[in-house]
């Protein structure tokens, strides 16, 4: 009986000494992973910002077939949130707790598990850099005893266990983001006519392959002197194209906007007035990055090769731009269209 009695004291005091141990370990945690992303900061916000969205690049779906996700009522934004079940993984849920647009969301996770209901907090953070977004995904939190004695025992720290979770993740969502920039479609609108009109411009040459990043600042710079001098605008931006050397590479061109009526400038100002006369043209559209411009274009000319269309003498061909980057972050839903005079 001593024998037995000394074996209970003894591992009496081991159960103490191990629970003093996992007791006084530091449950304090955080772990982060950060990537740089060649896509707007607003695309890549609103990416994460929409809970819909996590189904197409989260690492933790692809690890638990199981898995059952359910929305709450709100998917993007302060209060939105999405839980799931996994009878391998365990259930929890995610929540957004505060939103500051384009630079950073914090979220309330939840974990039940078979050692019981943890809450951590998730947060991210997005900087816009030159080549893109630097993108932010963390977590930290603090373990309870039951959470320690279990990590006791694994043969991965909490660590060791999120941080491939996270950099498989944005790699996901990197794929997906650069995927949805990509996509693009060309039109054939076919032969309409086009009222012309007057309008501001601002005139540069360049290398084709420059146009496209010239002629943003262009379209603002006479965007801005319109409002300071109250002119009104009518319709959309648009680039005219005065001159293109194919073989030197080289480029004359205005960017311009419309106006109701003729509007005289002085004769030291940068910005001047055209007028653009009602003509017969064929229209094509672009959907996408303006990357595919040249293959719009080509798509156009070619079809007025297959047509028999005649190109206009003297003819300058020019583009409308709907939409541009300050307003939508996603160049698949830029929109252009593209005019060539024909007789």
């Amino acid at each position: 009986m001593k024998i037995l009695k000394y074996f209970f004291f003894l591992l009496l005091i081991l159960i103490i000494a191990g629970s003093i141990y996992i007791a006084t370990k530091d449950g304090d945690y955080q772990v982060e992973e950060t990537k740089v992303i060649t896509a707007p900061v607003e695309m890549v916000f609103q990416e994460v910002n929409e809970y819909k969205n996590w189904e197409n690049w989260e690492p933790w779906s692809a690890e638990a077939d199981d898995m059952i996700i359910e929305y709450g009522a709100k998917t993007s934004g302060d209060s939105a949130s999405y839980s799931w079940k996994s009878e391998s993984a365990g259930d929890g849920e995610i929540r957004t707790i505060a939103v500051k647009p384009y630079s950073e969301i914090e979220q309330e996770i939840t974990f039940k598990t078979s050692f019981g209901e943890s809450t951590s907090q998730g947060y991210w953070k997005f900087n816009e850099i030159e080549n893109g977004t630097e993108v932010t995904w963390g977590i930290k939190g603090h373990q309870s005893f039951m959470e320690k004695l279990a990590f006791t025992f694994q043969d991965e720290s909490i660590s060791e266990m999120m941080r491939p979770m996270f950099q498989k993740g944005l790699n996901n969502m990197e794929s997906v983001v650069l995927n949805k920039m990509d996509k693009y479609a060309i039109n054939i609108d076919g032969i309409i006519q086009h009222g012309g009109g007057y309008f501001m411009y601002t005139t540069t040459a360049s290398k084709i392959s420059q146009v496209d990043e010239k002629m943003v600042s262009m379209i603002q710079e006479v965007s801005s002197y319109m409002e300071e001098n109250d002119i009104e605008k009518s319709g959309n931006p648009f680039v005219l194209y005065n001159d293109l050397n194919e073989e030197s590479g080289t480029a004359i061109f205005s960017a311009g906007i419309f106006t109701p009526s003729e509007v005289i400038t002085p004769n030291a100002s940068e910005i001047l007035n055209g007028f653009m006369p009602n003509q017969k043209v064929l229209k094509t559209t672009l959907k996408g990055d303006y990357k595919n411009l040249k293959e719009a274009w080509a798509t156009a000319y070619n079809y007025t090769k297959e047509n028999n269309l005649e190109i206009a003498e003297d003819a300058k061909t020019f583009e409308v731009h709907l939409t541009s980057p300050e307003k939508v972050a996603n160049p698949a839903k830029w929109i252009t269209h593209l005019y060539i005079p024909v007789k």
